[in-house]
């Protein structure tokens, strides 16, 4: 693909730039009334979302072989997506203590476009395939995320993604057009036309969210970064963090305050560790031995050490 011309006006044909009927009169409402006519529109998106969880689960489970295999997970975005792309990637690492190489973002503009619109970057094309092709290799996935599923950013580092044998996934709010590259999996949430026409950071940018965090979430849970629905691989980076270590062994253990910190600093402040230690009743050291063998999975870990003890 190549850049737009100067000057050259493009004609996206997607549901999200329509008028939307049911807001057309949102100009002459009250403020409290147009917030309700927006809330209404919102209320829409879950459902969306909820169409395309068999594609999203497809998508999940070739991330967790990807990183199984030493692969890595790149998100590919311009504006808004890419925005929420950025903030899902950098929380993985304080949620779930994922190693930060395991998902990249990659914002069509760098670092600048996060905080300010930086005109015509979306449509560099070359831009996206180089930018995939210095980071990404064979076996990892990379993820495209476009309102219109047409940025030609996302498309041809798409494209450069396929040639250099890594899978791919594209999200879109785009049902009612055809993939423009080869993917492995499209998902296109059909949320339909926005409260403002074409404000794609409402609607379509709310469900982006929720596929990314569902997406990314569900990865995690395969990997084994969670116990439960505890995060138990969080980095206790604060003072609440901290609390919440303590905490987290409480509730996953039934045990007082102090079974906990003291199991906590048996284990050199790894949650994982003194939870497997308490809940086995093995020693920390074989403890973590078991998390290595297991690459951190603590039923898998419990499995090991006492059979029955996993729940």
């Amino acid at each position: 693909m190549t850049p737009p011309r100067d000057g050259v006006a493009v004609r996206v044909d997607s549901p999200t730039e329509a008028r939307n009927p049911r807001t057309q009169d949102i100009d002459r409402l009250s403020t409290l009334d147009v917030l309700r006519l927006i809330n209404t529109e919102d209320h829409l998106v879950p459902d969306a979302v909820a169409a395309v969880l068999p594609e999203l689960a497809r998508a999940a489970d070739l991330a967790v072989s990807a990183l199984r295999s030493g692969g890595r997970v790149h998100y590919v975005g311009a504006g808004t997506s890419g925005r929420l792309a950025t903030l899902d990637a950098a929380e993985l690492v304080p949620t779930f203590n994922a190693p930060p190489d395991w998902f990249l973002a990659h914002h069509a503009g760098g670092r600048d476009a996060l905080v300010n619109a930086v005109e015509d970057v979306e449509d560099q094309a070359s831009d996206g395939a180089a930018e995939i092709r210095a980071h990404a290799a064979a076996g990892d996935l990379v993820v495209g995320v476009t309102a219109s599923g047409r940025t030609p950013f996302v498309v041809a580092a798409l494209e450069e993604a396929r040639a250099l044998g890594a899978r791919t996934v594209l999200v879109s709010n785009n049902p009612t057009a055809p993939a423009p590259v080869d993917v492995d999996v499209l998902i296109a949430v059909d949320t339909g036309p926005e409260a403002i026409a074409g404000s794609t950071r409402m609607k379509a940018g709310t469900s982006q969210k929720l596929v990314l965090t569902s997406f990314s979430t569900a990865v995690m849970v395969r990997l084994g970064r969670t116990y439960s629905n505890l995060m138990v691989s969080m980095r206790a980076t604060n003072a609440k963090l901290r609390g919440r270590t303590v905490r987290i062994l409480r509730e996953a253990t039934g045990l007082g305050e102090q079974e906990c910190t003291t199991a906590l600093a048996d284990s050199g402040g790894d949650l994982k560790v003194a939870l497997v230690h308490l809940l086995s009743g093995a020693p920390a050291a074989l403890a973590a031995e078991a998390l290595e063998r297991t690459e951190g999975h603590v039923r898998m870990a419990l499995s090991q050490l006492a059979p029955g003890a996993t729940g």
